[in-house]
């Protein structure tokens, strides 16, 4: 391996682009990044949700925000709503940012609980996010950089056309260098001593050589999976849904800010409104449900005139043992999936691009680089999966074979404890890793009924008159200040009208 490092991206979607664009943008004197995808494969196209991180890695990669969403025809996105998840009927808000203020040396829902559990009537702890408040009016502007401000106590991701998120950055990394072959690839060649990919060979018959190879195949997994057979832990037992259909339709409501969440009788449906259409998709277990019912479930809930053919896709939750095996890195779907519940695809594709950077080889590929890759993508797809757990889990839904399966089911120790934790006193395991912070598990602890017996010891220092006269103070700021916001649809026309693209 020389002074420059060839890379071989094998796929293109969001995985492949983002990887290859991250690459000659920020490593642009160490490598050399060739792609090779197929159009007649296709991509999977429906990570139209994100997570805030999405920013930075724009950022980044030097992409004007405005521009970006009007070519990729966004929406700003707030949080996430679950309807239903506790118990029929009840919906809850999973947002980005902190309740009230957010600073403090202990959080704020344990002062909240402190009120609560002495009699004191207070609202909702979803009324105490200025980020919830202001998804539920409808409302957006961005934050205020301000840390004193209630407005700069939120977060905010992007809701996203993902057909045109890989031609944008398909754009920015051939503009930087990035090459690419179209074609389908029909052999990987190995070097017989160290077992290292030499080579692909395409359907032309080109060789395609390589120092690192990416492996963005998608399910397909042509790399790691097929030509290295790197084992898969199946996670299904703990997340059985393993189906998804999908489905576009006209916006007929207002333009929410926030995703939509709704459970179903044999998992949940997804409403994730873009400038010029609303996603939905119905992600269900086929032990519980047929195709064909969710097909019709699917097509009878939706809000506005289908404008595609239902579709369907087939996975499994769970992820590769290693996702760096050799000479040989698999990104995104290749390395494993979690159902997009927490919007968390895009995520994990950004964190390996990250962590790739990072452990970059220097001269030739070590195994102390590869083993410390290996270990943070597992702790994230391992701390996100007891988090989608806990939303299965700590449902109080019944009546239907699904619900009771996942509301009894086992679960990880690590959630147990995490979870016991919580029933104590309010106190939420803290990383210095990891995607979901404090206010993510304390959104879907309460939102979902799990509600403390106790708080945190130090939250009883303050005057319980003067604490609840301060949390009326807050309730009534927030609310007067997302009243002042515009209205999400507002925002989006002034500052990132949808763009025209052929």
């Amino acid at each position: 391996m020389g002074e420059r490092v060839n890379i071989v991206v094998v796929g293109g979607g969001t995985a492949g682009w983002m990887t290859a664009a991250a690459l000659v943008k920020l490593l642009p004197r160490r490598c050399s990044v060739h792609l090779v995808e197929s159009e007649a494969i296709g991509i999977v196209g429906v990570g139209e949700a994100t997570l805030p991180h999405i920013r930075s890695f724009n950022e980044r990669l030097g992409i004007a925000e405005a521009e970006f969403m009007s070519w990729t025809r966004a929406t700003f996105k707030l949080g996430i709503e679950f309807q239903g998840w506790g118990a029929e009927g009840e919906s809850y808000i999973h947002p980005f940012g902190t309740f009230g203020y957010g600073a403090g040396e202990i959080d704020f829902h344990q002062y909240w609980l402190r009120l609560r559990q002495a009699g004191v009537a207070v609202p909702d702890l979803e009324q105490f996010s200025m980020g919830a408040t202001i998804a539920r009016m409808n409302r957006f502007q961005l934050p205020a950089s301000d840390p004193s401000s209630l407005s700069s106590t939120y977060g905010y991701a992007y809701q996203f056309d993902a057909t045109l998120f890989a031609p944008y950055l398909r754009a920015i990394a051939e503009r930087l260098g990035a090459r690419r072959t179209e074609g389908r690839v029909v052999a990987v060649n190995r070097n017989a001593v160290s077992g290292d990919i030499e080579s692909l060979t395409m359907e032309s018959g080109e060789t395609i050589a390589g120092d690192l190879f990416v492996d963005c195949s998608g399910f397909i997994s042509l790399l790691i999976g097929k030509a290295f057979g790197e084992p898969f832990q199946d996670w299904s037992h703990w997340l059985p849904n393993d189906r998804a259909i999908a489905m576009p339709c006209r916006t007929e409501t207002a333009l929410s800010p926030y995703t939509g969440v709704i459970a179903m009788p044999a998992g949940w449906r997804w409403r994730i409104p873009l400038q010029h259409r609303t996603g939905n998709g119905y992600v269900y277990s086929s032990q519980y449900i047929g195709d064909d019912e969710a097909r019709e479930a699917l097509v009878a809930s939706v809000e506005g005139e289908p404008i595609a053919e239902p579709r369907i896709l087939r996975f499994r939750a769970g992820r590769r043992e290693r996702s760096w095996v050799r000479n040989c890195v698999a990104v995104g779907l290749a390395s494993g999936f979690l159902e997009p519940l927490e919007s968390t695809s895009i995520y994990l594709i950004q964190q390996a691009i990250t962590y790739l950077v990072e452990l970059f080889p220097e001269r030739e590929i070590v195994s102390s680089d590869r083993d410390e890759f290996n270990r943070l993508i597992d702790m994230e797809y391992d701390r996100i999966r007891d988090f989608l757990i806990l939303h299965y889990h700590a449902t109080r839904r019944s009546g239907t074979p699904f619900w009771d399966y996942v509301r009894t089911m086992p679960i990880p120790d690590s959630l147990a404890e995490k979870m016991e934790l919580f029933r104590r006193r309010g106190r939420v395991v803290k990383y210095r890793e990891g995607v979901f912070l404090d206010a993510s598990w304390v959104a879907v602890y309460l939102g979902q009924g799990v509600i403390p017996e106790g708080h945190d010891l130090r939250a009883d220092a303050p005057p319980i008159d003067s604490l609840a006269r301060g949390m009326e103070k807050l309730h009534a700021d927030i609310r007067q200040a997302a009243a002042r916001m515009p209205s999400h649809r507002e925002h989006l026309d002034a500052y990132c009208p949808m763009a025209k693209v052929a």
